[in-house]
């Protein structure tokens, strides 16, 4: 296929991206929406157990990270603290190039994912803004379910 010739990956850490750093903090014990099963237990400021995470699953969907070709979102489905799905809620697509893009780098970086079980994975040669934010997305999402 005449599309994949120009896919070449290489390894990027997650916090070698620009913007991970610029994220909110995680939000806090007090934060309204969280539930009685996302604090840990005792004081606010005891810390979870090192088992805690093989517990979580659910579907958490990562921040909007908008890119000079469009907005990335992402959700990630994690069961017993493994990631087991990433949905691509969206990718550029304004335009013809876009979304050609999008199509064939979207399963390759979904795929990246689920090996890597981290936000630790390769940009996609030809969608180095789309992996740039896809990462971002997921290292997010990962934040919220307290994995990241």
């Amino acid at each position: 296929m005449v599309g994949l010739a120009w896919i070449v990956n290489y390894r990027v850490s997650p916090h070698s991206l620009g913007g991970i750093a610029a994220l909110p903090p995680t939000p806090s014990p007090s934060n309204p929406g969280a539930t009685p099963s996302d604090m840990p237990a005792g004081t606010p400021s005891a810390s979870p157990s090192p088992s805690a995470p093989a517990a979580v699953s659910g579907s958490f969907t990562g921040s909007d990270f908008p890119n000079r070709f469009g907005d990335v979102v992402v959700r990630v489905v994690i069961s017993n603290g493994h990631i087991t799905d990433v949905q691509a809620v969206q990718l550029p697509s304004d335009r013809a190039r876009s979304a050609y893009i999008s199509e064939v780098a979207g399963p390759m970086l979904r795929s990246e994912v689920l090996q890597a079980q981290s936000a630790g994975i390769d940009i996609i040669s030809g969608a180095t803004y789309t992996s740039q934010s896809y990462a971002q997305s997921v290292e997010s999402a990962l934040q919220q379910a307290h994995l990241g």
